[in-house]
């Protein structure tokens, strides 16, 4: 078999058993891409890497191409992370596993010293990865705060008068809300990944390229938080119309082009830092150029011109993702046994004096958070603030679908988490767990709210997201389990109320919902 014909049948071999063993993560990639303004650049970034590894097939060559068992090495370390990521939920680490493996056939192929000249493309891929959802949620969260503030300051510097409630800009007759979608992440995400493109070819010195992919996080901060001003502008001129629809969508690319402009326009004053007079132009700089010497030519090369696609490292590589493929099929129709456990519909509105209205989520949220089962319930006792109890149960919590922190969605309809601690309440009567709690104190304006939250995998009760992705991962491995709930509690601190007065009215009734919460949410 001629060295095409084996590079083409091994090339099909190690894609259809990629596209099989990755397939829900690569639709889930798909999916972010073409759905999300925030990763709609995701799908040029494998082209670019292709094409800038297609331009650089002179230096490869030139490195010298001869596999290394490195490659196999690393191939099994990204399978292995596909099997964590697969029980523990996590999206990222299947997006993780499959860039690794990538980056194992490579150099499995073409040994370290020949990819190591396609470091940058290959490192390239990784900025076509969504981040993870608590990371992402973060990450918006204080961008909408930021943008907010920038946006009411550019407000008031041209004389219109505003106001700021969290993320809830007050224009008087008209309120302003920067909702996650204009928070600035869809700027910074596409921007960041340009910058590190255009530093990657603006041939100077290292600090000036580092300068110009940091500088993208402002560039985009301070965009954003001119288009919410401006936005504020014309919606103080021509109404609550002027914020949505076409116009809405305008502004946000025609500023995202200026934000392209500003970067390029760092570029050129970049190169003339430090240029001691000399007029260098911004092409000298910036170039997709191959700087390898035309003089070279394959023949006066050393040996193994072309990739080692029948070196045993490669070749292992390849062989090892075929079985790994087939095997996947059956981790992911295992089978899970929870234990048999009472329908939230049932939940007591009745609890020691507490007594229950029982409310209901939008159509919006119960798709987004999907979970298996629901409760939310307002509860009375005496002339008190009501306590508002929500729990959502998930059956089997697989990637995409599990439980969600309340940490990244607080900050919302212009609340801010002032304060968040970690609290342990002190064994009471009928209480079965030891409980720990997160308790975020979060306030709009002059209103304050304490919520309470912690997660109920399997017997466990957890404060921290990490620890909750390990034990689902441990007990998918082990018990076969992962199902679990999120707790969440909240009460208004009322006229004349202390912090410590609605701590103890939340203590009291923890200590009668937490003995029923078990037959809901069973160990």
């Amino acid at each position: 078999m001629n060295s095409k014909l084996f590079l083409s049948f091994s090339a099909i071999i190690a894609t259809v058993s990629l596209g099989y063993l990755y397939f829900d993560s690569l639709v889930f990639l798909s999916n972010h891409w073409l759905g999300s303004d925030d990763y709609s650049h995701g799908m040029f970034v494998p082209l670019i890497s292709l094409f800038l590894i297609w331009q650089s097939r002179h230096r490869i060559a030139a490195a010298g191409m001869t596999g290394s068992w490195w490659g196999l090495a690393i191939v099994i370390a990204g399978l292995l992370l596909y099997l964590i990521g697969e029980l523990a939920t996590l999206y990222v680490l299947q997006h993780l596993s499959l860039w690794i493996v990538l980056v194992g056939l490579t150099i499995g192929a073409i040994g370290i010293k020949a990819s190591r000249t396609i470091a940058f493309p290959l490192g390239y891929l990784l900025t076509s990865i969504p981040l993870p959802t608590f990371l992402y949620a973060g990450l918006s969260s204080q961008l909408q705060l930021w943008s907010s503030a920038l946006g009411v300051g550019f407000l008031q510097l041209i004389g219109v008068t505003a106001f700021r409630e969290g993320t809830v800009i007050d224009l008087g007759p008209v309120q302003l809300q920067v909702v996650e979608a204009c928070s600035g992440i869809r700027y910074l995400l596409p921007l960041t990944s340009l910058a590190l493109l255009c530093a990657y070819l603006f041939k100077d010195q290292m600090w000036k390229r580092v300068i110009l992919v940091l500088s993208a996080i402002p560039i985009s901060i301070l965009v954003n938080g001119f288009r919410i001003g401006m936005i504020g502008v014309l919606v103080e001129w021509y109404g609550q119309g002027a914020s949505e629809g076409f116009a809405h969508l305008f502004e946000g690319w025609v500023l995202f082009m200026a934000s392209l402009g500003l970067l390029i326009l760092e570029m050129w004053f970049l190169a003339r830092v430090g240029s001691q007079g000399q007029a260098i132009s911004l092409y000298d700089r910036f170039t997709w150029r191959d700087n390898t010497p035309t003089s070279f030519t394959p023949a006066s090369s050393t040996a193994g011109q072309q990739p080692s696609f029948s070196s045993p490292a490669y070749l292992f590589s390849v062989a090892l993702l075929i079985p790994v493929a087939v095997a996947s099929s059956f981790l992911t129709q295992r089978l899970e046994v929870p234990p048999d456990r009472a329908l939230f519909v049932d939940f007591p509105m009745h609890l020691e004096g507490w007594t229950g209205t029982s409310l209901s989520l939008e159509q919006q949220y119960i798709d987004a958070l999907r979970f298996d089962d629901y409760a939310l319930v307002e509860y009375h006792q005496d002339d008190n603030q009501p306590v508002t109890f929500y729990s959502a149960y998930y059956r089997s919590q697989r990637k995409g679908q599990s439980a969600h922190s309340p940490q990244s969605c607080l900050p919302g309809g212009g609340w801010e988490i002032s304060s968040l601690k970690k609290l342990d309440f002190a064994p009471a009567s009928g209480m079965t767990h030891q409980l720990h709690a997160n308790r975020a104190v979060i306030e709009k304006g002059n209103q304050k709210q304490i919520v309470l939250y912690w997660f109920k995998q399997r017997e466990r009760i957890l404060t921290s997201e990490y620890l909750v992705k390990f034990y689902l991962f441990w007990d998918a491995l082990l018990r076969a389990r992962t199902d679990g709930a999120l707790v969440r509690i909240a009460s208004l601190v009322g006229p004349g109320e202390t912090e410590e007065t609605v701590d103890q009215r939340m203590r009291q009734f923890v200590s009668a919902m937490q003995p029923e919460l078990d037959r809901y949410v069973p160990d």
